[in-house]
């Protein structure tokens, strides 16, 4: 039956271990998030394809399942653009706020611009402009469908990362800024604030006293730094004086994690840290604390969800930028076969 099921047992079972492996090394890395995708995908196939040679009938539902799929994108669609739809209200226009509005509208976009670039083949057979057409519907199939396993790979792995226990004795507490408003602290930041006041309540109660490091700059249309209204809330729900220790110049989330290193080794504190942030962040900060070399580990706190799917398409679209140069490297294969399409199209005229 093992001879019958194909290669993908083994392709599981060695990205599993690789999976393992690198996660103990490091959590942090990206490319556990591919790995673990990579083995649940071929896991999956595994056991499909072992019901389907001993349940008499489970091909038919394979198929079933596999003609909703188009329904399932569909689906994803509506409720992406109905999402975007109601950030607009509730969050303002911004184009953060838009992403998940404008990914919906991709959905049905994109399929149909390859559509239409392959039925206007039809029209001339002989016309160059006919190759071109469908090589750029081929390109497009090829990296559309690089991303959203990109993305599906980053969307699994946050979760994952996100509900370890990293079981870390932290010298200090770094709770990420994340913009006031009108100078207060809005429910968004307050999460991130309650959490880790919860990290640091149950240190002292365990006989340990970590730092609090409130971390967050001026922005532009903020009328004071985002750490120094952080400190003033984490001193008005219980935190020490002498434990709170806020971190006012940062612009963003990198410079968050070096400035508040900073401010911590400052302090003559310098063991492991705690990032506090919300849950779809999560991640990206890690990934960013390991390339700072930090001895850190990122915990999130709740978000509200109809802010998630933007916000979390932010993150993955700041991961993208940020390994940008990587991905125009896998992406590369794409483009090469695509061009040698055309070539072989031109070289048979």
């Amino acid at each position: 039956m093992l001879t019958a099921l194909g290669p993908a047992p083994v392709i599981a079972v060695v990205f599993l271990l690789l999976y393992v492996s690198c996660r103990r090394h490091d959590p942090r890395m990206l490319r556990n998030g591919v790995f673990l995708t990579a083995a649940a995908f071929f896991a999956l196939v595994t056991v499909v394809s072992a019901l389907t040679l001993v349940v008499p009938g489970f091909g038919f539902v394979v198929a079933f399942g596999l003609l909703l799929v188009p329904l399932a994108v569909v689906a994803l669609g509506v409720a992406l653009i109905a999402n975007g739809v109601q950030m607009l209200r509730a969050e303002g226009r911004s184009l953060g706020n838009m992403l998940s509005l404008v990914a919906g509208v991709l959905v049905f976009v994109l399929p149909a611009i390859a559509v239409a670039l392959f039925v206007s083949t039809r029209s001339g057979a002989s016309s160059p402009w006919n190759a071109i057409g469908v090589a750029l519907a081929v390109l497009m199939v090829f990296v559309c469908g690089y991303f959203a396993v990109a993305l599906v790979a980053f969307a699994v792995y946050s979760v994952v990362y996100g509900r370890m226990r990293h079981g870390l004795t932290p010298d200090a507490i770094v709770v990420l800024g994340s913009g006031l408003v009108r100078g207060e602290v809005p429910p968004l930041l307050r999460s991130r604030l309650d959490r880790g006041l919860g990290i640091y309540r149950a240190e002292r109660a365990a006989g340990r006293r970590p730092v609090l490091i409130p971390s967050g700059g001026q922005g532009d249309d903020e009328p004071r730094p985002e750490g120094a209204a952080m400190a003033e809330y984490l001193l008005a729900n219980g935190a020490g004086e002498q434990d709170v220790l806020p971190e006012t110049a940062s612009r963003n989330t990198r410079e968050n994690l070096a400035y508040s290193r900073a401010v911590q080794t400052g302090a003559g504190r310098d063991g492991q840290v705690v990032v506090v942030t919300n849950d779809y962040h999560v991640l990206r900060a890690a990934t960013l604390a390991r390339r700072l070399d930090l001895p850190a580990q990122v915990v999130g706190a709740r978000t509200a969800a109809y802010y998630v799917p933007s916000a979390f398409l932010r993150e993955f679209v700041a991961v993208v930028v940020a390994h940008r140069w990587l991905n125009v490297l896998a992406c590369a294969p794409f483009v090469l076969f695509t061009a040698f399409l055309l070539w072989e199209s031109f070289q048979q005229r």
